[in-house]
């Protein structure tokens, strides 16, 4: 479990000193050659997925704009939707918020054969539900008791669980608050409930500790992402998600084409009577 994924090689020292600036973070050439070998190896677990029944449930947790969506979107980048499945849920509905806390996700655990990551999970609770007070303490404490528990429940029943915490300096995520501010085509990333996340830095943190203290089990542990330095972050998370599955290479073989069809009898009807999209470009 962890470990360097089989037929995948990772740069030995010398290869990441070539692909190292001065100022420390990675040449963009060298992060894109490794993301690209990293991204065939999921299609190549994606299929080993689907050949064995395997049901796989990825969850990522972390302080806002540590960066979860990024790897999330190259994670799902080259993968078949239907086999790899993101899930963020929304706020709950008034009926969501009278059932079983756990129900709405049970929902959308995965079938034979698929991957399901969840953008924030269950552990929303632990997290700012806690610090916002939108559960009360009674809540709180009861499912920092239940979620070991179902989570050992779903390990019974065949599910691989694996759990990314993702970790961010104040100064990090300062940095990256701003740039979205500064950004039009980032400021949708920013909802006033991040922004609150400021004012509650030491109370997310304790929250934190305390949700690490109950649900770092066993059977399920958190792994911590460093995410300060987002391409490494991307990099490492997903190396360490290949190495967690074993897995063959069953990529098909490439098809033929078939012969395409001959239309000797077939007349097509003027390219006038369709209206077609302005070639301004």
């Amino acid at each position: 479990m962890g470990k360097k994924p089989k037929g995948f090689r990772t740069p030995d020292k010398k290869e990441l000193a070539k692909g190292t600036k001065e100022n420390g973070k990675l040449k963009n050439e060298f992060y894109e050659k490794e993301l690209a070998k990293m991204q065939l190896e999921l299609v190549k677990l994606q299929e080993w997925v689907k050949a064995k029944g395997l049901k796989i449930v990825v969850i990522f947790e972390g302080r806002d704009a540590a960066g979860k969506g990024g790897v999330i979107k190259r994670i799902t980048q080259r993968m078949n939707p239907r086999l790899c499945r993101l899930v963020a849920l929304g706020v709950p509905t008034e009926k969501e918020k009278k059932q079983w806390y756990f129900q709405r996700y049970v929902y959308e655990l995965p079938a034979a054969g698929e991957i399901v990551l969840f953008d924030r999970s269950w552990y929303n609770r632990a997290g700012v539900e806690k610090v916002m007070g939108y559960c009360t303490e009674d809540e709180y404490k009861e499912f920092l008791r239940s979620a070991p528990e179902f989570e050992r429940m779903l390990i019974r029943s065949g599910i691989l669980l694996i759990k990314y915490w993702f970790s961010v300096s104040d100064e990090e995520q300062e940095k990256r608050f701003q740039s979205r501010i500064e950004d039009p085509t980032k400021r949708w990333k920013l909802s006033p409930m991040d922004l609150k996340s400021r004012e509650y830095w030491v109370e997310y943190s304790k929250a934190k500790d305390q949700m690490f203290a109950y649900t770092d089990i066993k059977q399920a542990p958190w792994f911590v992402v460093n995410a300060d330095d987002k391409k490494r972050a991307r990099l490492n998370c997903i190396c360490h998600l290949l190495g967690m599955i074993e897995y063959k290479d069953l990529t098909p073989e490439p098809l033929k084409l078939p012969p395409r069809q001959k239309d000797s009898k077939y007349i097509r009807p003027p390219i006038t009577d369709q209206t077609f999209v302005p070639q301004i470009y």
